[in-house]
């Protein structure tokens, strides 16, 4: 499968995304060939039904969060393999050496975090949709009251503009690299072949 993905990605395109994304050839021509996998249609598009075959997804607590992800870039009801690839690029680990408009830098990977919890896309984090994206998280296993205390306490400490809201701004303020870095720089669970062979 590999070497069908290599046919398919002409040298050109190969290289625009390497510099777009920061990933290496190798990386582009495997996840090429994931991306070919998942595509059950064989038409050069995936699906949300594509995306929930996956079953690192399927158990992920914000699994149906990352799949909109994909289609947020996308802008309609399937995603190619650029946004595809775009999008894992936000995944990767921040590097001090990559440039400003790759799409792995400190401010993409938190415009990316934002839009996990601004659940309507209207800019703000409401103290509902926060509650909502910690019920996906921990499900039943705090309650109703400890949930709503952590949501209050995180509204607070964030909402310098006192409109009980969460801005992108603000939400900048709150989340510092380690965490970022953490959560969307380390973790390859999703779609492991990104990391390079020796």
């Amino acid at each position: 499968m590999g070497a069908r993905a290599s046919i398919q990605l002409q040298d050109e395109e190969i290289e625009e995304i390497q510099n777009e994304t920061g990933f290496s050839r190798n990386q582009i021509i495997r996840l090429y060939s994931r991306f070919e996998s998942l595509d059950k249609s064989g038409n050069g598009f995936l699906s949300r039904e594509d995306f929930l075959r996956i079953p690192e997804l399927a158990i992920n607590p914000l699994g149906d969060r990352i799949v909109h992800a994909f289609f947020q870039e996308s802008n309609d009801e399937t995603v190619n393999f650029r946004q595809f690839i775009n999008v894992l690029a936000r995944f990767r680990p921040t590097k001090v050496k990559i440039s400003k408009n790759k799409l792995n830098t400190r401010e993409e990977k938190l415009k990316f975090a934002f839009r996990m919890y601004d659940l309507d896309g209207d800019d703000k984090i409401s103290r509902d949709e926060l509650l909502a994206v910690l019920h996906m998280m921990v499900g039943a296993n705090i309650s109703e009251e400890q949930l709503g205390s952590i949501a209050d306490r995180t509204i607070h400490e964030a909402d310098t503009d006192g409109d009980k809201q969460i801005s992108f701004d603000e939400f900048k303020q709150i989340i510092n690299r380690e965490i970022l870095d953490e959560q969307l720089g380390e973790n390859h669970e999703v779609f492991p072949q990104v990391e390079e062979r020796p």
